[in-house]
């Protein structure tokens, strides 16, 4: 794995807008950056990110029937009593997943570590699965990258087709898509979402969180017309509806959920430590523990969690050698987990992370974070990547 300097197309910025990249620069400071790249060969790929990933997660998938058949985890996963019967009910009709991030220490040399899942409300995905391929197509066209550059990329192309097998149980082959007002990346990220759901054949309206509603006599729930939303895309976490008044009527109301509640067992990183005893001494895991149990035995070189969080929030970390770093954020009324330390690969004054994309129940890209700091945050920016 290496860090490549290199010049950046013209225009790219002119480029971004027109095609609703809005969000390549937050608050001023750089959030895509093309002056370099990270290059990987094609055996790394393949043996080392893909092949893990899917190995993992058909082991998460088997967590979560576990989980799906046992109260007293769910129970110990913090999950909202609740929410338990919908979870159920979710995983043994067979609701199928649309998409999912694995986040990865990952050098080029020894097994990639599995730092934590992001299988609810993924972030990155336009960024990964479009302009970096944009990137890749036009920097090789501008001989920025060698003719024979290539690119651990079919996000798009499984996001299709995914899409088009979801239309076949909708409803009018209608799914609706939703997030809060006011994010930039989180709307960006839905039409994105919307824009293939439309080349799949789907009817795709969008409608923000804060004006989905209930209609008396309705068994769904609404849209501003009153119209029944059967079934809904939401960028919008489970943990965070549970708490609320929605999220007792989800449990009451039939609409179609995009991501199908169980993925409430692995948006939460109580997961962790349950992957661990469940595979302990699996080369892609690192040793994760519930903080409150006796036996929990890090000492030296932990990073602290809540069970809900998102973007680095609420994440400290002690090296072995005692350095410390911490993001503040609102999520301190958590459980906690604690995972043994393993560093993000270093260049420069910039550690890498590389997120490993999953549509349905398959491996298919990656796209990279680096930040100055060791916690990757929502500020980190995104740097493209190519296999030569």
């Amino acid at each position: 794995m290496l860090r490549i300097n290199v010049s950046e197309r013209p225009q790219w910025k002119t480029l971004a807008k027109e095609l609703g990249f809005h969000f390549h620069t937050i608050d001023g400071e750089p959030y895509w950056k093309e002056n370099a790249y990270y290059q990987f060969t094609l055996e790394q790929v393949e043996q080392e990110i893909e092949a893990p990933t899917e190995a993992l997660h058909e082991m998460c998938m088997e967590l979560v029937d576990k989980v799906c058949h046992s109260n007293a985890l769910m129970q110990r996963l913090a999950i909202p009593e609740h929410m338990w019967d919908i979870i159920h009910h979710s995983w043994r009709s067979g609701q199928p997943p649309l998409y999912g991030r694995m986040d990865f220490a990952y050098s080029g040399n020894g097994p990639a570590k599995l730092l934590e899942l992001n299988y609810d409300t993924p972030t990155s995905l336009y960024e990964a699965g479009f302009f970096q391929w944009v990137w890749l197509e036009q920097a090789i066209e501008q001989g920025i990258l060698p003719r024979h550059a290539d690119q651990y990329n079919s996000i798009q192309e499984r996001l299709l087709n995914a899409m088009a097998h979801l239309g076949d149980r909708l409803e009018n082959r209608t799914l609706y898509f939703s997030c809060v007002k006011g994010s930039d990346e989180e709307r960006a990220t839905v039409s994105y979402l919307q824009d293939i759901a439309l080349q799949a054949g789907l009817q795709a309206p969008f409608i923000y969180i804060e004006d989905i509603g209930v209609a008396p006599g309705v068994e769904y729930f609404v849209d501003l017309d009153d119209q029944p939303i059967t079934a809904l895309f939401k960028l919008y976490p489970w943990e965070e509806m549970a708490v609320e008044a929605f999220g007792e009527a989800v449990t009451q109301l039939n609409t179609y959920w995009f991501e199908p509640p169980w993925k409430a067992v692995l948006s939460n990183k109580g997961i962790l430590p349950l992957l661990w005893e469940e595979f302990e001494g699996h080369p892609n895991l690192l040793p994760a523990y519930f903080e409150n149990d006796s036996h929990s035995p890090l000492e030296a070189g932990w990073v602290r969690k809540p069970f809900f969080s998102r973007e680095g929030s609420n994440i400290s970390l002690i090296t072995p050698s005692g350095q410390q770093e911490s993001v503040g954020g609102p999520y301190t009324d958590n459980p906690w987990i604690r995972q043994a330390y393993h560093p993000l690969p270093r260049f420069g004054d910039k550690h890498a992370l590389i997120g490993s994309w999953v549509v349905g129940d398959r491996a298919c890209g990656m796209g990279i974070r680096e930040d100055v700091g060791r916690i990757t945050k929502d500020t980190s920016c995104f740097i493209p990547h190519a296999i030569i």
